[in-house]
């Protein structure tokens, strides 16, 4: 099998992946830290408490002890030692929505949770718009997330070979197939944009600007909702994302992720697909 490098990831994605790993992090776990303030959420324009769509609580069974519930619409589940009641470094019983270990800062503080969102929110927004502009200068939406008539018309043959853990090698290697450049541009064109606007709309001050996508989507309390179910959209997808790079070579993927350098597997060619010399011919 011969080997070879190549320059996959540009300089300007790798700072944009690396920033926004950090950023989204911090953001989903101060985020969740809020959350905890109020873990609920409902739809509309007011809180309606007898009525969430999603809820994590805790209460005590006939023995006294804390069981934690969540629940979605009318179905409750019990979560103890995951949400709504956790375990802390003691080993003790902590009543709280998401566990300690998943928020920041580590302890509940909805007004130090807000510095940290709001902070890494601005740091968020302005990567990506650096990014939209320099792809938009340097045609990465066009030379590598445009989606082409060959694209779709393989895209069957895609979705089998990843159901199969079947990847690509060689030179196809270093380009999107067509399920990477759908997911990317669902990413790019609506999780991030919905995220970021359903958080502007949660803000009293975005009221006035921002009256009529409040409306749209219900209310405030609607783009809290909202807001928090593309949160864990995006989370799904960073799931996938990583398990995609775990089975198709974690040291490949991350290097060029890292340096910009990819290192292509080029299969041997097998003997009967080699046309035979001709007579008098090296």
């Amino acid at each position: 099998m011969e080997t070879k490098s190549t320059y996959r990831h540009r300089l300007p994605v790798r700072l944009a992946h690396w920033l926004n790993v950090v950023a989204f992090s911090i953001l989903l776990m101060s985020g969740l830290n809020i959350f905890n303030s109020h873990p609920a959420l409902y739809w509309g324009q007011i809180s309606t408490f007898d009525k969430p769509v999603f809820s994590i609580s805790a209460k005590k069974d006939s023995q006294g002890q804390m069981h934690g519930i969540t629940q979605i619409s009318d179905r409750k589940f019990d979560t103890t030692g995951i949400l709504g009641v956790s375990k802390n470094a003691l080993g003790g019983e902590v009543v709280v929505g998401f566990p300690r270990w998943a928020t920041v800062p580590g302890f509940r503080s909805l007004s130090e949770a807000r510095h940290w969102h709001f902070f890494f929110a601005w740091i968020f927004v302005i990567n990506g718009m650096f990014f939209m502009l320099w792809a938009w200068r340097a045609k990465h939406y066009k030379n590598d997330l445009r989606t082409t008539a060959a694209d779709w018309r393989g895209i069957f043959k895609s979705i089998w070979e990843h159901m199969r853990f079947k990847h690509p090698s060689g030179e196809a290697a270093t380009r999107y197939n067509i399920l990477q450049k759908l997911a990317y541009l669902a990413v790019i064109y609506f999780l991030l944009p919905g995220l970021v606007l359903m958080g502007l709309c949660m803000s009293p001050d975005m009221g006035s600007m921002l009256g009529w996508l409040i409306d749209l989507v219900g209310g405030r309390q609607s783009a809290r909702t909202w807001h928090f179910i593309f949160a864990f959209l995006m989370v799904g997808f960073i799931a996938i994302h990583l398990f995609m790079v775990m089975v198709s070579g974690p040291i490949n993927q991350v290097r060029s992720m890292l340096t910009g350098r990819y290192v292509i597997h080029d299969e041997p060619v097998p003997a009967e697909n080699v046309p035979e010399e001709k007579n008098g011919q090296q």
